[in-house]
């Protein structure tokens, strides 16, 4: 590391207003800069891949004002004095993957979630692509783990009854004398790096395999192992079954700061109650390098990046069943695009299109532009050109929470010796949580000297999914339970019963929202114009309550009002 170099490029591309030091193992950069791609580019510039040294980013940005983190409006004192064997922060695939591994030791382990619901950030606002790891080289940690993850997905998902496919996945090229230079890149992979299905596909298998692509492709690179998951009912099933095993889960509840002494932590405060932990787990997403400087253990920034998908109707996933994307291609703009972004057949057999990547100092920001749409879809109609926004019948953007040096943390604390982090978790996290989850449990484990808990049952019951079913297994089913024959959303064909089921599962979200994610009522065609106004009685009827009192996401967001004369508006 030559701190004076760093200072040389920046100094060149920005003048005196950046300056880079060397501090506590970290390169901390100070200044001031007028926007805040520029802020990004010096962080970027002053890292080191690969490496246990990272960056501090301080430089101010005149053009950004910082984000306060949500916090729900929720204050109580249902926490207060607990002292749990392992806190972990974070309702994300991270740290529900780590709480249901967690539970396979004799430990009490608390789960804090800041949002009303689990997988409401990154989590659950991705494109569920299950990765080979082919653009991922050695000596990173998520090559450590992509191939290892991917490779559990299929016993992940059987024991937690989440539907999964391995649709595989084409890279594709229009140029054909790119593909001796692109075949022995494919060798490589395969033979140094380990991803071991990678292989050159035809024109001819790619016409044959998936028709629907764009006719004048040359060859592509293939990866048969890569899959699609639903990312937010993965996550609901690891914390379902951490919480049959013995973990607990406190949603609506933020950290807001931490008491520490003689570099340990010794409290942590919430707007639930103050907590007193053994170990910490950061497994916060965008805010984990503020976790870890509220623990006194900051060596590391993020910063967030914001992506969107659209979702296209299920008639389009019927004509096409992979993952694809174009490659080395320039759309209209200029702009060269050579990874990031694809159609993919998703878990539940919609086409999903996108994400981009668009740099943002905003953590929270989910909200979606035409611009990122029109992005994303100048790029995948080269991929293929039928194509069509009118299909869209929903969109999300979600925001990822990379480090500068662009790869994982995944480590004790460098001055905090009881928190763990587990940060920087961006793609292919999703892809890598099974791997990492039981590696980082079996750490924190050993350091705390646990047992193993031999009444761990890794099989969590699924709710019937009637739509999957035969006439006969639907029959007998709505025979011992008549609800099952209520149809309540007519698009995804959801009952009443999947419904109640959803009310009365281990992590119960008893709003409009949570309901949905769970078993899919209001995801179809009319995204709940017709089913939400029943779902939201039977949530009422549950629960003993008003309609009025029924939520659509959280605390913060009622669906039916009252007027002033005590009517129903």
């Amino acid at each position: 590391m030559n701190i004076k170099r760093i200072n040389r490029e920046l100094h060149k591309r920005f003048g005196d207003r950046v300056n880079a030091s060397f501090e506590d193992n970290c390169i901390l950069l100070r200044g001031e800069l007028d926007e805040w791609s520029e802020v990004v580019e010096a962080g970027q510039m002053a890292a080191i891949p690969k490496g246990k040294i990272h960056v501090v980013n301080d430089i101010l940005c005149s053009g950004a004002e910082a984000q306060e983190m949500h916090i729900s409006s929720l204050r109580d004192d249902a926490l207060e004095g607990e002292t749990p064997d392992v806190l972990i922060i974070g309702g994300g695939i991270s740290g529900c993957s780590i709480a249901r591994e967690m539970a396979r030791y004799k430990l009490d382990i608390l789960l804090l979630e800041k949002e009303a619901d689990l997988a409401l950030g990154a989590s659950g606002r991705n494109d569920g692509e299950v990765h080979p790891g082919v653009d991922l080289s050695k000596g990173s940690l998520k090559h450590k783990y992509v191939r290892r993850g991917n490779a559990m997905y299929d016993e992940i998902c059987r024991d937690l009854s989440v539907p999964f496919k391995r649709v595989g996945q084409y890279a594709c090229f229009k140029d054909k004398r790119l593909k001796p230079i692109i075949w022995c890149y494919a060798q490589y992979r395969r033979i140094h790096d380990g991803i071991s299905d990678t292989r050159i596909a035809s024109s001819e298998e790619i016409k044959k395999t998936a028709p629907r692509l764009n006719k004048d492709f040359a060859f592509a690179i293939s990866n048969p192992n890569s899959g699609s998951v639903s990312p937010y009912n993965l996550t609901i099933a690891y914390a379902d079954n951490a919480v049959e095993n013995g973990a607990r889960i406190s949603l609506n509840t933020a950290v807001l700061g931490m008491e520490t002494e003689n570099g340990k932590i010794i409290s942590v405060e919430t707007n639930r109650g103050t907590i007193r932990p053994k170990i910490v787990i950061n497994a916060a997403g965008v805010w984990s390098d503020k976790i870890a400087e509220m623990a006194g253990d900051r060596f590391f920034t993020i910063h967030p990046r914001r992506g969107t998908n659209s979702i296209l109707d299920k008639k389009c996933g019927d004509t096409f069943a992979t993952i694809a994307s174009v490659v080395g291609v320039k759309t209209a703009a200029g702009k060269s695009h050579t990874k990031g972004g694809g159609i993919l057949h998703t878990a539940h057999d919609n086409l999903l299109i996108g994400p981009d990547a668009v740099e943002t100092y905003e953590r929270e920001n989910t909200a979606t532009t035409a611009e990122s749409i029109e992005r994303v879809f100048s790029k995948q109609k080269i991929t293929m050109p039928t194509l069509s926004e009118r299909e869209i019948i929903t969109y999300f953007t979600g925001v990822r929470a990379p480090t500068y040096e662009e790869d994982f943390i995944i480590e004790w604390g460098r001055k905090t010796e009881n928190i763990f982090h587990v940060a920087g978790i961006q793609s292919p996290g999703l892809t890598t949580a099974p791997a990492v989850a039981v590696d980082v449990s079996a750490i924190v484990a050993e350091k705390l000297g646990a047992e193993k808990n031999g009444d761990f049952n890794p099989v969590r019951k699924a709710i019937p999914v009637l739509n999957e079913m035969s006439d006969e297994e639907r029959a007998k089913l709505i025979e011992e339970n008549p609800d099952y024959g209520i149809i309540i959303c007519r698009c995804e064909e959801i009952s009443k019963g999947e419904i109640l089921d959803a009310l009365r599962s281990p992590v119960c979200v008893p709003t409009l929202d949570g309901i949905k994610k769970r078993v899919r009522p209001g995801m179809g065609r009319c995204q709940g114009g017709f089913c939400s106004p029943l779902v939201t009685k039977i949530i009422a009827q549950e629960l003993g309550i008003p309609v009025t009192e029924v939520r659509k996401s959280s605390l913060d967001a009622p669906i039916v009002f009252e007027s002033r004369k005590g009517e129903k508006a």
